[in-house]
């Protein structure tokens, strides 16, 4: 009976993984949508993008954190690195790099370390702390920049409905994906995120689809189905899986802990003779 539990919640955390692997790998692509809509009526600003994004998190999961009234688990300076690796992640991998490809290999690199520094700090620490420094930092580090690299720019948009409901859906888009991104990182990790994020351009092929009535070659098709099969044989080949997270957040580190005490017990075990 036991073992029928055990590959049933094997089966269940596989499907959830995936799941939301999936969903984050959709909002990306809506923003990456909703971004390309906003440059395609002709306003560069992705600084501003990404300001309104940090700004919703801050609020949000700002006035969580104030009403939990918690100190800081993790020192301010390393929330501020955090923060600039991922504005960086964001500016610089964007569709319209400055400089061409040593930007868009820059903004890989900040986005690899924006991704991996997230993950330690969810699995160590609390995610509504987590997401709430990111935002705050963020906002800081854009609106540095923006000052220094957008104003001209923004000065020029001639403001619509259009570029208004743009913005609005690359922030809606960019706020889920930052909320469910811990969820994942801390259940899987970042390669999991990394591996899932390879469907975002799958899934921009239906918008194209939908939305601009694009024909598409049938190998996107083979292609979205082979990345699917390789998510599923890595989600089922992964090594020592971390359970899925409960709601109360702060016993997490605890739950961690039982659970590593008791995998060194059962390496250390020796069968009787």
């Amino acid at each position: 009976m036991s073992s029928w539990w055990r590959s049933h919640g094997i089966l269940l955390r596989t499907l959830y993984v995936l799941f939301l692997g999936q969903v984050v790998s959709f909002v990306l692509a809506v923003a990456s949508f909703s971004s390309s809509f906003i440059a395609d009526l002709g306003v560069d600003a992705p600084l501003t993008q990404s300001f309104f994004t940090y700004l919703s998190l801050a609020l949000v999961y700002g006035s969580i954190l104030l009403y939990r009234r918690q100190k800081l688990r993790i020192s301010w300076y390393w929330y501020l690195f955090l923060g600039f690796v991922d504005v960086q992640g964001n500016y610089l991998g964007g569709s319209r790099p400055l400089l061409g490809d040593i930007l868009v290999i820059a903004g890989t690199l900040f986005f690899a370390l924006s991704n991996v520094g997230e993950e330690f700090c969810v699995k160590k620490k609390d995610r509504v702390e987590v997401v709430t420094m990111i935002g705050i930092f963020g906002l800081l580090v854009s609106v540095c920049e923006i000052s220094i690299m957008e104003l001209k720019s923004l000065e020029s948009v001639e403001w619509s409905t259009d570029i208004i409901l743009g913005f609005v859906g690359y922030a809606v888009s960019t706020f889920l994906f930052y909320t469910i991104v811990p969820f994942l990182l801390q259940i899987s990790g970042a390669t999991w995120f990394n591996l899932s994020l390879l469907t975002s351009d799958m899934w921009a092929v239906v918008f194209r689809i939908f939305f601009y009535h694009q024909k598409v070659d049938w190998l996107y098709y083979i292609s979205f189905a082979m990345v699917a099969v390789g998510l599923i044989i890595y989600s089922k080949t992964e090594k020592d899986p971390i359970p899925l997270p409960t709601l109360g957040d702060g016993n997490h580190n605890a739950e961690y802990q039982v659970l590593d005490e008791e995998s060194t017990e059962s390496r250390n075990e020796t069968p009787a003779s």
